[in-house]
């Protein structure tokens, strides 16, 4: 495939960037009046509209007119493998409870749960794929996927499950993380340590037996689970080769932080309440400072403090945490739009947080999330902009014309 014609050609680099921190985030390297070449699945060659090369018999050429190129979206947390939905709990949040006086109802992640539990694999699929069509058409190429509303070894195993039939049946590239550890689950009521001891010795081992999952993530806040559980919950994952990805500090300064740099976590995620103290850990270390600005849209909390962990050095990534409770959304340009917005970053720095820095929260970075010769040829066109400012400014006009994933148009 060959596309003539880009208005501008957003993101590309030389192959030895995986991820972009602190200062290095503002840099956003761009052609203008450019030409792309993919081959096979893979991006092939990029340059000026000067120098573009003559078309192949066997080549399909596109006409990008005047439209920007942009390296599809890299979605590092979601929750997108649910079922049915909890609009009650929004009427609930409309009337003044806090996202932490509905789960103490035994709402939130329970009834998450609850639905799920009665919801067969095949169902969840169902619903799950109508999410995956949608995110896609938002310009989603990569995509991280939780477990955790099981929370028994079964129900966890029948997530997973469903997140690797999605992995086959999408162009989308797929990573799966298993969070058993979200919540206590009802039936451990009041004995959060007998939990934690399954989420160890029974859920972990049977997800590294089936090789259902690369990650693994702990809710570690308020109210959920101890820096210490933690910490046991971790060093068993080790064990079976799942790497961190934890909750950490969305309620609380709880320490998460912490727990997870010293684990080596890929990525930290939320950070609404974090102090100088986890800014410079983050500043000092490669894992990911990942923050969910829907979720803060979404719950009216604090938004994460990205201004101050990009001034500090932190490789910072956003991401859609798209879930039924607290974001139900995966519009990665509206969460772009929300970091320049209400959380003081440079349409570049969102656009590197959402792309390559995202990518690099799934160790994914090799292949994705730029556009660079060599990697997976996951991109997007839009019609023609007054200027990529204007890509975040205008958060709802729609802008996307076509949608390629893996060199193959989607429709």
């Amino acid at each position: 495939m060959l596309i003539k014609n880009i208005g501008v050609l957003v993101g590309i680099d030389g192959g030895d960037t995986h991820f972009k921190r602190g200062a290095e985030m503002k840099r956003l390297d761009l052609l203008e009046s450019a030409w792309l070449r993919t081959e096979g699945e893979r991006i092939e060659a990029f340059g000026l509209m000067p120098a573009l090369p003559e078309s192949r018999t066997d080549e399909k050429v596109i006409d990008a007119e005047g439209g920007c190129l942009l390296p599809s979206f890299c979605d590092s947390h979601t929750h997108l493998v649910y079922a049915g939905s909890r609009e009650r709990e929004f009427i609930d949040k409309i009337n003044g409870l806090s996202y932490e006086e509905i789960a103490k109802r035994g709402g939130g992640i329970l009834n998450s749960a609850d639905l799920l539990h009665a919801t067969s694999e095949e169902e969840l699929f169902r619903q799950a794929m109508e999410r995956v069509r949608e995110i896609t058409a938002m310009g989603t190429g990569c995509v991280e996927i939780k477990s955790g509303y099981g929370l028994t070894t079964a129900d966890e195993l029948k997530m997973l499950r469903v997140i690797a039939r999605i992995a086959e049946s999408s162009p989308l590239k797929v990573k799966a993380t298993f969070l058993g550890a979200h919540a206590v689950g009802r039936a451990y009521s009041g004995r959060q340590s007998e939990y934690v001891d399954l989420v160890c010795d029974e859920m972990i081992p049977a997800v590294a037996a089936e090789g259902l999952a690369e990650f693994v993530d702990v809710f570690c806040d308020a109210g959920f689970f101890t820096v210490e559980e933690t910490d046991k919950i971790l060093c068993t994952a080790a064990k079976f080769g799942l790497r961190p990805k934890i909750h950490a500090n969305e309620l609380a300064v709880s320490g998460g932080v912490q727990v997870g740099t010293a684990h080596d976590a890929l990525s930290v995620d939320h950070l609404e309440r974090i102090g100088n103290e986890e800014i410079k850990i983050l500043a000092e270390s490669r894992t990911v400072a990942t923050m969910l600005p829907g979720a803060s849209f979404f719950l009216g909390m604090p938004y994460g403090p990205a201004r101050r962990a990009i001034d500090s050095g932190a490789v910072v990534a956003l991401a859609s945490d798209y879930n039924p409770g607290s974001s139900p959304s995966g519009n990665m340009r509206m969460v772009m739009s929300l970091g320049c917005i209400k959380m003081k970053m440079t349409p570049a720095e969102a656009i590197n947080a959402t792309t390559l820095n995202g990518a690099y929260a799934m160790d994914e970075s090799r292949d994705y999330g730029s556009i660079t010769p060599g990697k997976i040829a996951n991109f997007y066109l839009t019609r023609p902009l007054p200027s990529l400012d204007f890509y975040p400014y205008a958060y709802a006009t729609p802008v996307i014309r076509r949608i390629f994933l893996k060199g193959k148009e989607i429709s």
